[in-house]
């Protein structure tokens, strides 16, 4: 299993491969272009081949993630474009870093009617990766499920890829603490959680798990994200999942607070002691 951390690239998309390797990352997590913007980025191709080749040299697995304002749930025609063309930038820079997706949002519908949402999601998707011809998949992540209780489920992931005419050019993302704040998983049920998703086929087309712990009780629905092992969801339930068979090929990337006394390089130790067995 291949474990990491989110990383900067504010040195660049190599420099950020670089700096995951140096703190014992096998797989990293980043940013394409400024998080707080959908704007289009002229980025440095040269910078980011680069970065696939260390990838590949070094045994590195990589996944971009797009920038916070990113939405499939686009109520204003006259926005739509401006994000289709925000994605697909990201889809660009990420094929050329060699990442095996990036993650988006599932969507989030600001009316009272989800099935208008799900609809606005899936013609958006069509419309992004109808000329998408890159190895990078877009990649669903799963919401904890503020608001409008979007995408909170295992069948709504499995059920929007199914229903866009490129499902093969989609994957998904698990994000632990999304799953407990939603109540999918209560730190105990791992087990029903598999044989539920191994149901559905989630579990052949999930690419990445973003690993974090929840600051708020299971069903909470609240994004707050802790320590693996430190907060509600606790070090037990981690261990019984990341040594599930399930898991045994996915990365897994850290989104979790980070100090000076507490770094990812730490933590990232402490994870690979939970699939080790070791106490």
């Amino acid at each position: 299993m291949k474990i990491g951390s989110h990383v900067s690239i504010r040195h660049g998309y190599y420099g950020a491969a670089s700096h995951a390797f140096d703190i014992g990352a096998t797989a990293f997590q980043y940013f394409p272009k400024n998080p707080r913007s959908i704007q289009i980025k002229d980025f440095n191709r040269e910078d980011a081949e680069r970065c696939a080749a260390f990838c590949q040299e070094k045994g590195l697995v990589s996944v971009a993630h797009t920038p916070y304002p990113t939405s499939l749930c686009v109520d204003r025609e006259e926005d739509r474009q401006g994000m289709i063309d925000s994605i697909r930038n990201d889809l660009d820079i990420a094929d050329a870093c060699g990442s095996i997706g990036i993650v988006v949002h599932f969507g989030k519908h600001h009316s009272d009617d989800p099935l208008e949402g799900y609809q606005m999601m899936i013609s958006m998707l069509d419309d992004i990766l109808e000329p998408w011809e890159g190895d990078t998949l877009l990649l669903l992540e799963n919401n904890a499920g503020q608001g409008l209780k979007m995408g909170t489920t295992l069948e709504e992931l499995v059920q929007v890829r199914e229903l866009c005419q490129y499902p093969s050019k989609i994957g998904f993302c698990l994000d632990t603490c999304h799953a407990f704040a939603s109540g999918i998983w209560n730190g105990e049920n791992w087990e029903e959680v598999v044989e539920k998703g191994s149901e559905l086929g989630f579990f052949e087309d999930l690419k990445v798990v973003h690993l974090n712990d929840s600051r708020y009780p299971t069903q909470s629905y609240r994004d707050r994200h802790a320590n693996v092992g430190k907060g509600e969801i606790g070090e037990a339930a981690f261990r019984a999942m990341l040594n599930a068979n399930v898991m045994q090929t996915i990365p897994c990337v850290l989104e979790t607070p980070k100090s000076d006394t507490y770094t990812h390089k730490d933590e990232i130790q402490y994870v690979n002691t939970l699939l080790k067995g070791d106490t």
